[in-house]
């Protein structure tokens, strides 16, 4: 990224997007666009489409979820799964289809099985049964890595996840 690159934030008013928004900023870049939940709604994909053509960002970070305690995770897990499938899918494909250069997706550490050994290894992935109090948000953020691998694979986009361990 140039100084001058046009970055979307996803969430850029949540804890990890609001940290990313200030580093960018503490290194010189100021030509960072995001709009708040309130007015825009990720799970809608003509508006998401829509802002991504007005806007043309050439990077994106993708910080924005629906996210909860385990109380949440566990009471509200329809919503969970699908808000995030949404989100996800919506801001991922209109990275694609309007070329942005990069894409970062972040994910959760909940991706990983509940019983892994530890230090978790990347590759621990996909190899035991997750948390079930947080499953369908871990469902959805390890298909969000797959469509970032799949883009990535099919189309030759730079899409990249990664998974924080602890916030």
């Amino acid at each position: 990224m140039n100084i001058n690159s046009k970055i979307y934030i996803a969430g850029h008013k949540g804890l990890v997007g609001s940290a990313i928004k200030r580093n960018l900023e503490a290194h010189g870049y100021t030509n960072i666009v995001g709009k708040s939940s309130e007015e825009l709604d990720l799970t809608d994909q003509k508006a998401v489409y829509e802002y991504f053509a007005k806007e043309k960002p050439e990077y994106v970070f993708l910080a924005a979820a629906k996210v909860g305690g385990i109380m949440a995770n566990n009471t509200y897990r329809a919503d969970f799964i699908f808000s995030n499938l949404e989100i996800q899918n919506n801001v991922i494909t209109a990275a694609y289809k309007y070329e942005v250069k990069k894409l970062l997706f972040l994910g959760s550490s909940c991706i990983y099985p509940k019983m892994a050994a530890q230090p978790i290894k990347e590759d621990s992935l996909l190899t035991g049964e997750l948390e079930y109090t947080n499953e369908p948000y871990a469902i959805a953020k390890i298909a969000g890595i797959k469509l970032i691998e799949s883009y990535n694979i099919q189309y030759g986009t730079k899409f990249l996840s990664v998974m924080p361990t602890n916030l």
